[in-house]
């Protein structure tokens, strides 16, 4: 196999070699959205120029489309580690999926029942559970996060749990602070009390291998745009509740497999591209090993150079006075992802994105639809500046950050 080295990874995105008005681009902005490989826009294109069809049909192009999306099943499985493809359902993006999910998981839902929701989570997590709640009458419980380090105690969501519970919606990691929850823990006491629990893993899943049986959970979702992907959504469905749940379909759709949980025709082309997406994932792994093993070795290279680019960081972080570092302030790939969240005394979030993208340096500024993390510590002015980091970010693009912020914002 050939070793990971972030050089070898950033040859194979257009996107981090070209030049803006003479000077590199730097994209700190994947947690809103990863740069997409080569291989994902060739296979792609290859589908829509070649065999652009629906399922079902007696003709070359549809037998294609009908393997594209079971590929795509796969793909996902293996990153997953889920039991089954049919344990993968697709959809437009992660919001629009968990609004559709949500109202086929609280279809028997009724007054009295509770839920759970934390203020760390994305409001695609939150807001959809407050709906639905609503609809029935249900209790929405939110549990607030630690202030000091912008993490979420998986004691105190378990402490709000009860035998009226119905469902526990949380984050494995935040997209703001990168904060990553203790899944397990919250799962094992949801399932104490017949309790379902729904991830959302869009944030952590371009940083860390999921396990969804290890984890246990119910539900769990993610995107493929956040991992080098196309803009698509995607669902592991426990087997348990494969059949047991009734979906809102259009009739005479299908009432088996995981098609039986999506509505409309699929984007094929993007399925092509998720396949292609997680084959660019586990290229660094062992030549011909299965693609989960492939994934796990991969996966372990991109930790090291993550927690290194993390502790770069946040050693530069440290050097300059008047800013404030909000989530974990240690570089440990248990903890946190390489996402920081942060504000500067006497300038607002919004003013510094704009200082940086005069520099070609890609960075976002305030809320990122975490409104309960936003309101808790306080800054519904202007949020926060996030910086967020992926395999293919060097060193040296760091270096550069802090050399722009030192010498033309703060000085």
């Amino acid at each position: 196999s050939i070793t990971f080295t972030p050089e070898l990874a950033r040859r194979q995105f257009s996107a981090l070699s070209q030049q803006i008005d003479g000077k590199p681009a730097i994209f700190f902005d994947g947690p809103g959205g990863a740069q997409v490989s080569r291989g994902v826009l060739e296979k792609m294109t290859d589908y829509l120029g070649k065999y652009n069809a629906n399922l079902g049909g007696h003709y070359f192009s549809s037998r294609v489309t009908g393997e594209v999306m079971g590929q795509a099943r796969e793909s996902v499985r293996a990153l997953l580690n889920a039991p089954s493809p049919n344990n993968i359902v697709f959809g437009m993006n992660m919001t629009t999926l968990t609004f559709h999910l949500s109202r086929i998981i609280s279809r028997d839902w009724q007054a009295g029942d509770e839920v759970i929701v934390t203020a760390l989570d994305h409001y695609a997590n939150v807001s959809s559970w407050q709906q639905a709640a609503a609809d029935k009458g249900a209790m929405v419980h939110q549990i607030p996060l630690e202030s000091a380090d912008c993490s979420l105690d998986a004691a105190k969501v378990c402490e709000r749990i009860n035998a009226n519970t119905r469902l526990v919606a949380v984050s494995y990691a935040s997209n703001v602070t990168g904060s990553i929850v203790d899944i397990k823990t919250i799962v094992e006491a949801a399932h104490r009390v017949g309790a379902q629990v729904y991830v959302d893993a869009v944030h952590y899943a371009p940083h860390n291998l999921i396990d969804v049986q290890a984890l246990g959970c119910d539900f769990l979702v993610c995107s493929a745009y956040k991992f080098f992907g196309p803009h698509v959504g995607m669902a592991y469905i426990a087997p348990q509740w494969l059949q047991r749940l009734r979906p809102y379909k259009v009739e005479p759709a299908t009432d088996v497999g995981p098609g039986r949980f999506e509505t409309g025709t699929q984007s094929f082309e993007a399925l092509a591209g998720v396949a292609a997406a997680i084959d660019y994932l586990a290229q660094w792994g062992t030549p011909g090993a299965p693609l989960r093993q492939r994934l796990q070795e991969s996966f372990a290279a991109y930790h090291q150079h993550e927690e290194a680019l993390c502790r770069h960081f946040l050693q530069r972080l440290q050097q300059l006075d008047g800013v404030r570092l909000y989530g974990h302030s240690q570089a440990d790939s248990a903890r946190r992802t390489p996402t920081f969240a942060l504000t500067f005394s006497g300038q607002t979030p919004d003013a510094i994105v704009r200082h940086l993208g005069q520099h070609n340096i890609c960075a976002g500024s305030g809320h990122f639809y975490a409104l309960g993390l936003i309101q808790q510590l306080g800054l519904q002015d202007g949020g926060v500046l996030r910086i967020g980091m992926m395999h293919y970010n060097t060193q040296s693009e760091i270096d550069t950050l802090f050399k722009v912020i030192a010498e033309d914002i703060l000085s």
